[in-house]
């Protein structure tokens, strides 16, 4: 094999392995970008009946149910978790790289606001305190929303 072969098929492998982490791109039938800044990204999750998803990433954030759930989770590890939602139910997730799979026969809508920081992605090396900060962030942005109560 001529070297210049194996240096192409190993900057496709790198430039695939780089951009298949981003759900939008990866996973355009599930995942919808409804809005982005520097702050936030809005994103619109749908998926059909025991439809699964290819390996991806959010950044840490808050995923609002817009439909009742049962959900499957695969890390890049293997390790599974399941997960019922209910309409109108706001969860915290923290930043992780997974697969989804829906366990229902009926389809699964929910918005996933994505907090973008330096310290809320898959790979970062996060503190206690980066995360109780993140999580007053989230409180603000779900009031701001009208999705939970002012702080008294």
């Amino acid at each position: 094999m001529s070297p210049k072969i194996l240096w192409l098929g190993i900057v496709v492998c790198f430039a695939v392995g780089a951009s298949a982490q981003d759900p939008i791109k990866v996973e355009p039938k599930h995942y919808k970008l409804d809005f982005e800044n520097d702050k936030v990204q809005v994103v619109s999750v749908h998926y059909g009946p025991h439809e699964k998803s290819a390996l991806h990433e959010h950044p840490g954030g808050v995923v609002v149910s817009l439909t009742e759930g049962h959900l499957r989770f695969t890390d890049e590890n293997g390790k599974t978790r399941e997960s019922y939602a209910k309409p109108g139910e706001v969860r915290w997730y923290a930043p992780f790289k997974h697969r989804v799979e829906n366990l229902s026969d009926t389809t699964y809508d929910a918005v996933y606001i994505g907090i973008k920081s330096k310290a809320n992605t898959a790979d970062s090396g996060r503190n206690d305190s980066d995360v109780a900060a993140l999580d007053e962030n989230t409180k603000k942005i779900l009031t701001d929303l009208g999705l939970q109560s002012p702080p008294r």
